[in-house]
């Protein structure tokens, strides 16, 4: 369960400010439809994270454990560093018709999601962890945890949202996790 928690707790943290949680904003603003925009984020992270879980287990099946320790440390210390750019959306979704809100939704997290660093968090949190579903279904946990509320708070929320606070202590927290790796060991997690 460790990889679990591990995963959630991560992908959490990394969501904070980012851009899928204004993607989700402004698929509420503009549907007002929470139920399937948040299917529509569950299936579309459920599908990119397992592809990108799939490719962390082929690296830890192919790269030795003393690299793959040290590209932990290079990716969380990267994440850190990504944590403080702030993402923007230049222009609201469009309207895919008569394919729906879950559609539209679904497609825009899959295609948004693509080398995010949620995803790369889910590459190398799945070549550490030999629980490929338990990374997969944490990080996916953690994308919901950290997207919901917005469905349902929606501009409301993100107006009081600090953001350049939230990516500073979502910095810091990666760079604490990238330091903390390098001096227990890979085995340290």
């Amino acid at each position: 369960m460790q990889a679990l928690l591990i995963s959630t707790v991560s992908v959490a943290i990394a969501e904070i400010g980012d851009k899928t949680q204004l993607l989700a904003l402004l698929l509420a603003a503009r549907f007002r439809q929470p139920v399937p925009i948040a299917s529509g984020i569950l299936v579309a992270t459920l599908c990119n994270h397992a592809l990108a879980g799939w490719l962390g287990v082929l690296l830890a099946d192919t790269v030795p454990d003393w690299l793959l320790r040290w590209l932990l440390v290079a990716a969380f210390l990267a994440v850190a560093a990504w944590a403080l750019v702030p993402d923007r959306l230049d222009a609201a979704p469009q309207d895919r018709g008569s394919h729906g809100v879950f559609l539209t939704t679904l497609i825009a997290f899959f295609l948004v999601e693509m080398g995010d660093k949620t995803q790369v968090a889910t590459v190398v949190l799945a070549a550490r962890f030999d629980s490929l579903w338990q990374v997969v279904a944490g990080t996916t946990l953690g994308m919901l945890v950290a997207n919901l509320p917005l469905i349902w708070l929606g501009n409301h929320f993100a107006d009081r949202l600090p953001l350049r606070a939230a990516r500073w202590a979502s910095a810091a927290l990666f760079a604490a996790m990238a330091i903390w790796i390098a001096g227990s060991g890979f085995g340290g997690i």
